[in-house]
């Protein structure tokens, strides 16, 4: 499976008592969406690899995992700091203006005030804040993704509507 078809689940963090279980954090919004999962994506070596579960225990964003043909300590350490995948179907479905980011890559943008702005090429992640980057033309456009500013998200038209604050929109094009 190729990774641009799957989304990060999360990490090993460490080995889990002597008969092969591992501690896994997970990076997911609702983490009991994904508790009736088989299998689990492994990065190794740049490829995922599917290993499949004969034990899944959650405690919030953590869980306990036990893959099959893994059943002790010593095998189970080769996964400590791998990333989990899982395929891009696993992810629930969000509605209204909710949205995975690579979901929007290519919607077109337009602002309620100035217009079209143009078609997102990617959602650049920041520690503090996510942004939509955005060419208008050749000119780079970057719009943070918040609630107040996203208006409208028509998956079926392919087009977000955004209330930029004012000036943020001309400060990237008159540059």
């Amino acid at each position: 499976m190729n990774k641009e078809d799957c989304f990060y689940f999360g990490k090993v963090i460490k080995t889990h008592g002597l008969e092969g279980e591992l501690s896994i954090r997970i990076d997911a919004d609702d983490p009991m969406a994904y508790t009736t999962i088989e299998f689990l994506l492994v990065e190794k070596n740049k490829k995922l690899i599917p290993f499949y579960l004969k034990a899944f225990r959650l405690l919030n964003n953590k869980a306990y995992v036990a893959f099959e043909d893994i059943n002790h300590i010593d095998e189970a350490r080769n996964f400590t700091g791998s990333l989990l995948y899982l395929p891009l179907k696993f992810l629930p479905t969000l509605s209204g203006n909710k949205f995975y980011f690579h979901e929007v890559e290519g919607f077109t943008v337009t602002d309620q005030v100035f217009g079209e702005i143009g078609q997102i090429k990617t959602v650049l992640e920041y520690p503090n804040q996510a942004l939509l980057q955005v060419f208008h033309g050749e000119k780079e456009v970057l719009i943070p993704i918040q609630d107040e500013i996203i208006l409208e998200v028509n998956r079926k038209k392919k087009h977000l509507l955004i209330d930029a604050p004012e000036g943020l929109i001309e400060m990237y094009l008159n540059n």
